[in-house]
């Protein structure tokens, strides 16, 4: 009688080797939801089924509730963010305006700011509030004036906007101010505003240097004039009786003196020969 040979063998697995793979999968997955990390500069916000804790954790390892408990991760370092907005200057210009803010969020109140605004507070919080500032800073300058007025205008904006926001647990640190924009026809404007001042300066500063330069020719015309007072008044001094007379003798050519009366001519020197 032939062998019949079952060739559907099966391959039989322990069923306690499967219950210790599931039960090792299992407590691998309850471990790791149960080990949180929280990286430096940030915070953990405690969330329990729903429920925003005031204990937030620090940077480092920390155990939680697996399944039970969110670790939320508020960052704590300083953030910057570049907003760009329009507002109207007080001469009614439109200022197209690019700011850099740097702000962070106060550790002690990361719950608070997840619990009332939510993890997107920088949308719901931080740029509203520089809009708004800045449209209410911006109105108290003249377009030119903002252009000038630089610190003043951050510095303004980092004390308004901590007013507003520090309550919420968040801080400004700094405002830089990119860039300010205006309207093409106040370029112009402004433009032809410097190109007339310049020229006035220029006339100005021509009409300068002509009155100085006649105001030294008249003075050197009359320190001239006093100098030849001078040499005069000293001359005139020099000048005496004798001198004259010696003067006279020098320029005598040694002929006495001619007369007329009418119908001849009598020579001195005729009569001084006719004596002797």
């Amino acid at each position: 009688m032939p062998t019949i040979i079952n060739s559907g063998s099966k391959f039989n697995v322990p069923k306690k080797a499967i219950i210790i793979t599931v039960s090792v999968i299992a407590a691998l997955i309850i471990l790791f939801n149960s080990i949180t990390i929280i990286d430096a500069g940030h915070t953990g916000v405690i969330n329990t089924l729903g429920r925003v804790s005031e204990n937030v954790l620090q940077e480092g390892i920390h155990m939680k509730i697996p399944f039970v408990q969110r670790i939320i991760k508020m960052d704590n370092r300083i953030v910057k963010l570049e907003v760009e907005t329009e507002a109207f200057s007080k001469d009614l210009q439109t200022v197209a305006t690019t700011l850099a803010i740097n702000y962070r969020v106060a550790k002690d109140k990361s719950y608070a700011i997840y619990k009332n605004v939510g993890s997107d507070y920088e949308t719901i919080l931080v740029t509203p509030a520089v809009n708004e500032v800045l449209k209410a800073i911006t109105a108290q300058y003249t377009a030119e004036e903002s252009v000038t007025n630089r610190s003043l205008i951050s510095q303004g904006l980092i004390e308004q906007l901590n007013e507003k926001l520090n309550k919420n647990g968040i801080y400004v640190e700094d405002v830089n101010i990119i860039n300010f924009d205006f309207s093409d026809a106040y370029v112009s404007a402004i433009e032809e505003k410097q190109v007339a001042e310049q020229r006035l300066l220029k006339a100005k500063t021509e009409k300068e240097e002509a009155i100085v330069k006649a105001e030294a020719e008249a003075e050197t015309v009359r320190i001239q004039a006093e100098a030849q007072a001078k040499a005069n008044q000293i001359l005139n001094k020099s000048i005496n009786a004798n001198l004259i007379e010696y003067e006279k003798i020098q320029k005598w050519n040694g002929e006495l003196p001619k007369v007329t009366d009418g119908s001849a001519i009598i020579n001195f020197s005729d009569l001084l020969t006719k004596d002797k």
